[in-house]
């Protein structure tokens, strides 16, 4: 069973869930295109939201033979594995005469959506730099393990070589990178489905697909405008608050960065979530009942799985900036 966040806005009766949902969908690419098998159940008396599954580590060869010789053994290679979905979100508070006197200026409303662009934030981080152990320096602990995690030391781990720092470097660089793209996307098991990065990577990488002539952009449902490379999504990851400073998902670190490229889908990087349609669920107060202060909720429950190993690539240490 799987399901998408446009599918499970259609198995809700109530409008003002679908309107939730659809803000999900509207503050994130990724999240209005990624496929979620939600197949996870807690049990009977668990409290726990696992998902176990089965990755491809290496995919089976073939050969040929001469008469009268057997062919050399090989088998893929899979390993046992297991994630789980984090429940995300949030709650707010208002007063219900705030709401009452805010006339076409919905508080209510205006609320639930910063609420739910900081939970798609908060996924984006996840994506990139969760991790589903108790430590790890600069990733979020005790979450799911996001991409970062999923291709350290693997060979879709790729390091750039091509500096675009300057104006100067990236006229004189930009056939380099695009070889160096070339290469990078190449390692994936088929065309990706999205470039994920920072904003800053993808003014650069806008740039060299323009003068590759790689460059296209145009609008989907929501208005929104969609920019390619080479007919691949490119999206900017975003930010998040992390309490304190607010931080790109795609970190720059001494002036350099990553781009990730992922394949959407069950056979490779999807989401996970439980049983129904619930990966989206919002809790929003009856005005008109006693208590002055009301209290609104919004909740996404997911985490990521990348299933076969060649469905997802990292091209790191790009240098876009002085360190």
């Amino acid at each position: 069973m799987a399901i998408t966040l446009a599918e499970a806005k259609v198995g809700m009766a109530d409008k003002v869930d679908q309107q939730i949902v659809d803000m999900f969908r509207r503050s994130s690419l990724l999240l209005d295109n990624m496929v979620f098998d939600n197949v996870i159940s807690p049990g009977t008396g668990g409290s726990t939201l696992t998902y176990g599954y089965i990755q491809l580590k290496s995919p089976a060869t073939a050969a040929t033979r001469t008469v009268g010789s057997e062919y050399v053994p090989g088998e893929a290679k899979k390993e046992k594995k297991t994630a789980n979905a984090i429940i995300m979100g949030g709650a707010f508070q208002m007063d219900r005469v705030i709401q009452n006197t805010a006339g076409a200026a919905n508080e209510m409303a205006f609320q639930a959506e910063q609420k739910i662009k900081a939970t798609a934030n908060f996924f984006h981080n996840l994506v990139i730099n969760g991790t589903g152990d108790a430590q790890g320096d600069g990733y979020v602990t005790g979450t799911f393990d996001g991409l970062k995690k999923l291709l350290s030391g693997t060979a879709n781990e790729i390091t750039s070589q091509v500096s675009l720092k300057t104006s100067n470097e990236l006229d004189a660089n930009y056939n380099a990178f695009l070889d160096e793209m070339d290469s990078f996307i190449s390692t994936l098991d088929g065309t990706p489905s999205m470039l994920l990065m920072n904003r800053a990577m993808l003014v650069k990488l806008r740039s060299i697909a323009r003068r590759a002539g790689y460059y296209e952009r145009s609008q989907d449902d929501f208005g929104r405008t969609v920019e390619t490379y080479a007919g691949v999504p490119m999206v900017d990851m975003g930010q998040y608050y992390n309490g304190t400073t607010v931080e790109d998902v795609v970190a720059t670190k001494g002036g350099k960065t990553a781009i990730y490229a992922v394949s959407l889908g069950l056979d490779g990087f999807h989401g996970i979530s439980p049983m129904g349609d619930g990966v989206v669920q919002s809790y929003l107060p009856d005005l008109n009942a006693p208590g002055a202060v009301k209290t609104g909720e919004v909740e996404l429950v997911a985490g990521v799985v990348l299933k076969n190993t060649l469905k997802a690539a990292v091209l790191k240490d790009i240098a876009i900036a002085a360190a």
